[in-house]
């Protein structure tokens, strides 16, 4: 027999977080947040890095480390406290940079090749 506990709003919303989100996580919502929250300003529309940030995308770090990193982080990038950037948004932002997709090889890419 399988015995099934409900969860307190605090331990869902941990669940939620420590899975990617995955239940509530929106890459369209994610690439708003991006946007609104100045993140392309240091790391490129597409999370591809640029001189101040970092390259993001394709293939993210986990989300954990992610979430993490963002709210203390103690490098060039200011730290953002769940009441400027929640962790909905962070999820949001996740699922967002995971849909980057990745750049063409460059042995695809005839002029490359002459």
């Amino acid at each position: 027999m399988r015995v099934v506990r409900a969860l307190g709003p605090v331990a869902f919303a941990a669940g939620l977080l420590l899975s990617g989100g995955a239940f509530a996580a929106s890459a369209e919502k994610g690439k708003a947040a991006f946007v609104q929250h100045g993140c392309w300003q240091c790391h490129g529309m597409q999370g591809q890095g640029g001189v101040a940030g970092p390259k993001l995308a394709p293939d993210p770090i986990a989300i954990e480390a992610f979430t993490a990193f963002v709210r203390a982080t103690n490098r060039a990038m200011p730290p953002y406290s769940e009441a400027i950037l929640s962790n909905d948004d962070l999820a949001d932002i996740h699922a967002y940079l995971e849909t980057v997709p990745k750049p063409a090889d460059y042995k695809n890419i005839p002029l490359l090749n002459q």
